[in-house]
């Protein structure tokens, strides 16, 4: 077992407009790439279920020739809403850090 974090050379959020958040997860070689993609340890499901949101507003694409995992849900709240309490949204990739691949 290994920490998704240990695996990927880069785990990010960031807005991808006001009411869009965007998750990437870059791999330097291919073996881990693939490792997690393998391993179903991270899906549209599995990602719903953790951010509480319904799969089916989940946009996830694993892109081969990028090695690279690409997430997309709506925001809780629009940008900088009342109760945003991450304006740039680049604080919510956290959860998937720890995320344990087999």
């Amino acid at each position: 077992m290994a920490e998704l974090g240990t695996l990927a050379r880069l785990i990010r959020s960031k807005n991808a407009g006001p009411f869009d958040l965007t998750f990437d997860i870059m791999f330097d070689g291919r073996e881990n790439y693939e490792r997690v993609v393998r391993s179903g340890a991270l899906s549209a499901s599995i990602f719903a279920e953790m951010y509480r949101v319904p799969v089916e507003t989940v946009r996830f694409f694993e892109h081969d020739a990028a090695l690279a995992i690409k997430i997309s849900i709506p925001r809780p709240y629009g940008q900088c809403d009342a109760g945003d309490g991450d304006c740039y949204g680049g604080q919510q990739y956290g959860p998937l850090v720890t995320l344990e691949i087999e």
